[in-house]
């Protein structure tokens, strides 16, 4: 059964130009124990939202787990991981934090209620409505 993630980046590290520009990227560099729990439980084949952090503040694409967790190169100690994503298309409207923030449908999604987590699970009924909000088809 697919599964559903929220992701986040500071665009001026990582942006969703260079996901699709790399088309597969590894989502390395967590480090916090419940988003490193959320990466090893993602399979091959959930979607993610890629959401811009810090700056613009919006779902801006989706992005499909191509690789299940391994262990994180860029980590100098300890048993932390990454998945590798790839690009799947942008979101033709980004949905902004306000949107969902002052939507009461979407309360109790981790975005508004874990507001530090980098990497949150979505459920599906979320998933679907914030896909509708964007305008997404796929």
């Amino acid at each position: 059964m697919t599964a559903y993630w929220l992701i986040k980046s500071e665009p001026d590290a990582f942006s969703w130009d260079q996901q699709v520009e790399n088309r597969v990227e590894p989502w390395s560099g967590v480090r916090s124990h419940q988003a490193k729990n959320n990466l090893k439980a993602m399979k091959t084949g959930d979607f993610a939202f890629f959401y811009h952090s810090n700056i613009g503040r919006e779902i801006v694409g989706i992005v499909r787990i191509a690789r299940e967790y391994y262990p994180d190169k860029t980590a100098e100690s300890g048993d932390w991981v990454a998945v590798d994503m790839e690009a799947v298309g942008p979101m033709p409207r980004p949905v902004s934090l306000a949107t969902i923030k002052a939507d009461p449908a979407l309360a109790d999604l981790a975005l508004v209620r874990l507001s530090r987590l980098s990497v949150a699970p979505v459920s599906a009924e979320h998933w679907a409505y914030i896909c509708k909000l964007g305008g997404w088809k796929g």
